[in-house]
């Protein structure tokens, strides 16, 4: 009895509370509430995707760009390999090598170019082919068309600028492919070997330089070499050259010193000499004393 007294007061009670006016808008209003939460939390995930799309479109963007711009070409450049201005390196013969006051004596004379009964040093190296036949002249480096002329005694020229002052010059063309001012890649072709004055015991041959800030150094050695192994050769050649200038100082100045030394002896030799001209005359008044006493 107690339980069911219990139960039908429960009832009573939930009765009571449907029966009140702000229950069902209450009810209402929860619901609602809900629902604008679950709307409001669904479009702001919406919104959120767009933006790391856009995102990621922002930064393909600025990454594409970051191939071409100066820093990166720079990197490339130096790391571009320096090769021999032919492409078939297997036919080709070096047969002038560039002069170098510190190789042997066999290459020193292979440097040198007879011209007019008298030799010259070799500023760079002459290529030909073993048949003597015309042979395609590349570009050894990536690079811009500077100077293109006709020399009387070397033939047509062609001089290419590439990063961090570094210059490939071509001489003993016979045809000539490129103009001033043209962009040039890695193996593009030049032109074509030929005879000049200069060399012309080498018969159908090209001559190569390659210049580092204006100075020509030995392409054999940089052959096969990245462009900054020529910044690392210039950097050592700065330091020998301070050093060899520095020795030469610190001898200067051991010379200067021992000069000084050699001065300082002088004068002490010449300032005891009057003592001795000194004693030499008072020995002859002594002696005149003597010869005066006995001729009394």
């Amino acid at each position: 009895m107690m339980k069911e007294e219990n139960k039908g007061a429960s009832k009573n009670k939930w009765s009571n509370i449907f029966r009140k006016k702000w229950f069902f808008p209450a009810v209402y209003l929860t619901v609602a509430a809900v629902l604008l939460a679950v709307v409001v939390w669904y479009q702001n995930l919406d919104n959120q995707v767009p933006e790391v799309a856009d995102d990621q479109e922002e930064l393909t963007d600025n990454y594409t760009p970051s191939l071409h711009d100066e820093d990166a070409e720079a990197v490339m450049d130096q790391q571009e390999v320096i090769k021999m201005p032919v492409n078939d390196q297997e036919q080709a013969e070096i047969v002038t090598k560039y002069y170098d006051y510190n190789a042997e004596q066999e290459d020193q004379e292979s440097a040198l170019i007879l011209y007019n009964n008298r030799y010259y040093q070799s500023t760079g190296i002459d290529i030909k082919f073993a048949d003597d036949n015309a042979f395609d002249v590349v570009a050894s480096l990536s690079g811009t068309v500077t100077e293109v002329k006709e020399d009387p005694l070397l033939g047509n020229v062609v001089v290419l600028s590439h990063a961090n002052d570094v210059t490939t010059y071509y001489a003993s063309l016979g045809e000539v492919n490129v103009e001033t001012n043209d962009e040039v890649n890695q193996g593009d072709l030049l032109g074509t070997a030929g005879q000049n004055l200069f060399g012309k015991d080498n018969g159908t041959h090209v001559h190569f330089e390659l210049r580092k800030d204006g100075k020509d150094v030995n392409p054999e050695e940089f052959f096969n070499q990245p462009m900054s192994q020529l910044d690392v050769s210039s950097e050592e050649t700065a330091e020998d050259a301070e050093e060899q200038d520095q020795n030469q100082n610190s001898g200067d100045q051991e010379e200067s010193a021992t000069d000084e030394n050699s001065d300082d002896e002088n004068e002490d030799v010449t300032e005891e000499e009057p003592d001795v001209d000194s004693d030499e005359d008072s020995n002859s008044d002594d002696e005149e004393t003597d010869e005066d006493s006995t001729d009394e």
